[in-house]
């Protein structure tokens, strides 16, 4: 079970793609799929007894939301008996209550304006859509706060390089830079 964590926009769902197909036999779980008409963060609980606690067991997994029943949104999160490799990707998902279901950690750290301009590209900037994004920060930065996803994680990587690369084939890796350590700290980039 690899978590990869991030705030909105940094590169979760695109790392964990990346990793899927390069990696055999795995599969990947989104938070945002759990978290759906539920609650932004307080979704562990249900991660844990429908998702983590089946696939430890080698179990196949075929769950379907209590959300998604009521609203009528069709499928389920799926994943085969047996997958050697679960990636769960969400905002959130690095933290103390499901550390001990966890293998290994990745945060990715982006810089916070490209991430807004990402989410507003990728969900468009209707007013529902920025009354969403609104409700989603009043609880994001609480719970990155409270939660400190990066001190916990097995690994800190940058979230979407902008230097020429093929991202198909080529990962760009550079070494850590004096004072790294509190550009994780979200608190670092808050704006008024």
């Amino acid at each position: 079970m690899i978590a990869i964590d991030g705030r909105g926009g940094a590169g979760k769902t695109t790392l964990a793609e990346r990793l899927r197909k390069a990696v055999p036999n795995s599969s990947i779980v989104h938070t945002d799929d759990v978290a759906w008409h539920h609650a932004y963060f307080d979704w562990g609980p249900v991660l844990v007894e429908n998702i983590l606690r089946p696939l430890h067991r080698g179990e196949a997994l075929d769950f379907r939301p209590r959300p998604w029943i009521d609203r009528g949104r069709p499928g389920s999160i799926a994943v085969p008996a047996n997958t050697e490799f679960v990636f769960i990707e969400g905002t959130g998902v690095i933290r103390e209550e499901l550390a001990p279901w966890l293998d290994a950690s990745v945060y990715l750290q982006g810089d916070l304006d490209e991430q807004e301009r990402l989410l507003a590209v990728r969900d468009g900037d209707s007013p529902e859509q920025m009354e969403h994004v609104a409700n989603w920060l009043r609880e994001e930065l609480p719970f990155m706060l409270r939660e400190q996803p990066w001190a916990q994680a097995t690994m800190v990587v940058a979230g979407p390089p902008h230097l020429d690369h093929d991202p198909e084939t080529e990962l760009v890796v550079a070494p850590p830079t004096p004072g790294s350590a509190e550009l994780t700290d979200p608190r670092s980039r808050q704006r008024a």
